[in-house]
């Protein structure tokens, strides 16, 4: 699929990769329905929670070193701007350096919705630079700017004329897409447009799309076995090192969802190889994305001798914990850069999942494939495991739950977590989006597994105390009595 870095803004997943927030079903139907054109997506008669998108283009542009992002928005658009700017630096302090990002709104009231609020916008623009001289300012809009047509982008080009560095409209209206996942697209798009050069030298990097890079030493200690260095993006970059990421030797992602618009983006307009394996969760990820590294860097030898070591290391101590763990069985919520990696690692360690729900699911990445992820569960799995796509609606995790009564629940969001600790249910909060990373952490985290479903006092007695508000009748329902199909 072509990508249009002159277009000032980015189709959201829904029209570029055909995504969808309601579906339930098994894993062979959905991925024969995406590979043949035949997926819709299912309205809910009712819809509980979900996740603006704004939030994640922004906190991912906020965790860029020394730029300024203005949200051009009411006051509670802004209102997770602290959170952010705390933990950038925080995160920043971690590695040694410092990261002085401002993260501010503008504040738009009635009049501004009304009558526009463009000369007040370019005000605060250009005092943004004076005070405090950042390297790049990122302008994201909002449903208001979005709702009344405020031209941001021609203030944004005007603008460029008068302050000397680099300056994106950042395109993330919260209404625009019902998948918070277009918000990562929204970044890449405006680092892209602004930021990004045309390539030079070819560098021994390797730019590494993450979200907060906990395993950064790790990762740099990895990739020097094979004589290169990462980039991490975006959280702790600079602004020069965004300019010089066409030059990398190839872009991997810890996730597809979040890595698919800015690898294919790369390859496309700058051939910067793009690995597209599963993702390194689990031993059978690990080696594929250490192998395809390999390949694509011409260290196909180093790679295959620091697998043999660290093999013999880490599998003996790993096969005990399987032994353990064999014949649990599980229910997975998380994203699906996650839910279809969780669900292939628990199977390598020998649990049964018996359904697994992604909070949106993308028919295709930029490159017109299935997810590498969810296409090799369709083909490895022993069974195939039952699946909704259910955009963080916790009601429907609980009805699961209370059906299947499995012995662990795993969720990337703590908001889900907590219901299936009320339930009674042990639950595991997979966080960090390194827990699972490599032969270390998959061995760290089979343990976790272990210490969690064996230890559930705590579980049992919460659930004796806590009055849910779900009714028998709700329990006894299928959710997906409650979708309704939309026709295209």
């Amino acid at each position: 699929m072509a990508i249009n870095l002159k277009e000032s803004t980015v189709g959201t997943r829904e029209n570029r990769l055909g995504s969808i927030t309601g579906y339930e079903g098994d894993i062979q139907d959905i991925v024969e329905q995406s590979r043949c054109g035949t997926l819709k997506n299912r309205e809910r008669c009712f819809s509980q929670s979900s996740t603006c998108l704004s939030g994640c283009a922004l906190g991912q542009l906020s965790g860029i070193r020394d730029v300024a992002v203005i949200n051009h928005a009411p006051a509670g658009c802004t209102a997770t701007a602290p959170g952010s700017v705390v933990l950038n630096r925080q995160l920043a302090v971690k590695i040694g350096v410092t990261n002085d990002t401002v993260f501010l709104g503008t504040d738009m009231n009635e009049n501004d919705t009304v009558f526009g609020a463009a000369e007040a916008l370019k005000d605060i623009i250009k005092k943004t630079y004076k005070n405090y001289h950042p390297k790049a300012i990122f302008v994201a809009t909002s449903c208001v700017t979005g709702i009344i047509g405020e031209d941001v982008d021609s203030i944004v080009e005007e603008l460029k004329e008068e302050i000397p560095v680099p300056i994106a409209a950042v395109h993330c209206e919260g209404f625009k897409s019902r998948i918070w996942a277009s918000g990562f697209d929204i970044a890449d798009h405006a680092v892209l447009q602004t930021i990004v050069k045309p390539p030079g030298k070819k560098r021994p990097v390797i730019n590494f799309k993450n979200f907060y890079e906990s395993e950064r030493k790790q990762i740099t200690e990895l990739f020097k076995e094979f004589d290169v260095t990462p980039q991490f993006l975006y959280q702790n970059a600079t602004v020069e090192e965004l300019e010089h990421i066409s030059e990398a030797l190839a872009t991997v992602c810890i996730c597809g969802t979040l890595g698919t618009y800015l690898g294919n983006a790369l390859e496309e307009q700058y051939g910067v190889p793009y690995i597209r394996t599963i993702n390194p969760l689990g031993i059978i990820g690990y080696e594929k994305w250490l192998r395809e590294i390999g390949k694509v860097i011409g260290k196909s030898e180093q790679v295959e001798g620091y697998i043999k070591r660290e093999r013999k290391y880490y599998l003996p101590q790993i096969d005990e914990v399987k032994k353990e763990l064999k014949g649990f069985r599980a229910v997975i919520g998380m994203g699906p850069g996650y839910t279809y990696e969780v669900s292939r690692v628990l199977q390598e360690l020998d649990m049964e999942v018996v359904w697994a729900a992604a909070w949106h699911y993308d028919g295709r990445y930029d490159n017109d494939t299935v997810p590498p992820a969810l296409d090799y569960l369709k083909n490895t799995s022993p069974v195939n495991i039952k699946l909704s796509v259910a955009d963080q609606q916790n009601f429907e995790v609980l009805n699961i739950l209370n059906e299947y009564q499995p012995d662990i629940y795993f969720s990337r969001h703590p908001g889900t977590t907590v219901w299936a600790i009320k339930q009674g249910i042990p639950a595991l909060y997979v966080a960090d989006e390194y827990m699972i990373f490599g032969y270390k952490g998959t061995l760290n985290f089979a343990k976790s597994v272990l210490d969690t479903i064996r230890n559930r006092s705590f579980e049992k007695n919460l659930a004796a105390r806590v009055k849910l508000p779900y009714t028998d009748w709700w329990y006894q329902q299928n959710n997906s009595t409650f979708l309704k199909e939309v026709a295209k």
